[in-house]
């Protein structure tokens, strides 16, 4: 079986963690923790980097800086996932959605300007597995009505826009290393910020707000958010070989694309000209086939797991989320690219630890499948 997402980790890596256990270290504090944080905000020209413990507590403790007040509102797209508007809620907020790009599956900006009310705090950007959103034009609603750029880059490590790196363009930032990401720490995150204030709340949210004068004295509530040293040895590690890493997942992405654009019937993921997509994720969608496009992607899923190879679905949007209904969020609400999406599209096997050999034996799968 050739698996969606495999990590790709070597002596390096296996080096600096037993380095981490040797030295006693192992937990929320130690060199290769400081090194981690230090060596990624300046990967991304940021000033600040805090680790955590995923990146959904990342995106928790961007919104948390905030300070959102009840009815405040976020805008974000409906294509990504729940953690993003989830974030929103926890801290009083509304999540504004918006459907996204066709052709990037990131947030239409284009929509964004017609959300925009008195009560609009933020505007979240989502880089959409492993391409950028199209920022400048956000970058100046936001400057326009006083708005946070929050951007969430949980997908696109080593990712451009217009040369600059994904993780460095918002005014707030936030990254996810887990296992199935271009650089992992098994579980974790980071957010980046330039905003020295927004850094140091972001230190003690994470850290149960402890007082810095007297350790259980609380004047916040916080989370344990904490990343380890372990985890941060590995991250170190990976950091080491990022733009390998980078590199191979575009030649992936490459080979993939060579071997799949004959097939008609897929849609197969783009690539701006101001942008330098990671491919984390080789997305393909079926072609609109009406009503039963939907139907003909999860046929296609059952059929390629048969020939030993796995896929997973898209994004569900967040309007069709249950557990937002339950709270009387998104009612009539649709968004016909996320839906067409979200029934017409998987994604193949896109691991760091994928071969050449494999993408033939993924891609001969797949053109035997849709003949």
């Amino acid at each position: 079986m050739i698996p969606v997402n495999e990590p790709a980790l070597g002596e390096r890596e296996i080096e600096l963690v037993a380095d981490c256990v040797r030295s006693g270290w192992v937990s929320s504090a130690g060199r290769y923790l400081d090194e981690f944080e230090r060596r990624w905000a300046e990967y991304c020209d940021m000033k600040h980097g805090v680790a955590v413990s995923s990146g959904t507590a990342a995106l928790d403790v961007a919104v948390s800086c905030l300070r959102l007040q009840p009815g405040d509102e976020v805008i974000l797209p409906s294509f990504t996932i729940i953690s993003c508007a989830q974030a929103i809620t926890k801290h009083g907020g509304l999540p504004v959605l918006v459907d996204c790009d066709p052709d990037t599956w990131c947030l239409d900006v284009d929509q964004v300007a017609a959300r925009i009310t008195p009560r609009t705090r933020a505007v979240m950007a989502v880089h959409m597995y492993g391409h950028p959103a199209d920022m400048d034009p956000l970058r100046e609603l936001a400057d326009r009505h006083g708005l946070v750029l929050i951007e969430d880059a949980a997908e696109a490590h080593g990712a451009e826009y217009k040369r600059k790196r994904c993780g460095g363009l918002g005014d707030i930032s936030c990254f996810s290393f887990y296992a199935n990401k271009i650089i992992t720490t098994g579980e974790g995150g980071m957010i980046l910020t330039d905003r020295d204030d927004w850094a140091a709340h972001a230190r003690a949210y994470r850290n149960l707000c402890f007082g810095s004068e007297r350790r259980f004295h609380h004047e916040e509530l916080g989370e344990n958010y904490r990343m380890t040293n372990m985890q941060a040895a590995l991250g170190v590690a990976q950091l080491d070989r990022v733009d390998e890493i980078v590199a191979h997942k575009r030649a992936m992405a490459a080979a993939y694309t060579e071997r799949l654009q004959s097939c008609k019937a897929l849609r197969l993921p783009t690539e701006r000209e101001w942008a330098r997509s990671t491919f984390w994720m080789y997305g393909v969608v079926l072609k609109d086939g009406g009503r039963g496009a939907a139907g003909l992607a999860v046929e296609l899923a059952k059929r390629l797991q048969a020939r030993g190879v796995q896929t997973r679905p898209f994004f569900l949007g967040m309007h069709e989320q249950p557990a937002f209904h339950r709270m009387g969020l998104f009612a009539g609400e649709e968004y016909p690219v996320t839906e067409m999406l979200a029934r017409q599209g998987l994604y193949l096997p896109s691991g760091t630890a994928l071969q050449l050999s494999q993408v033939d034996q993924v891609a001969a799968a797949v053109n035997e499948v849709m003949r």
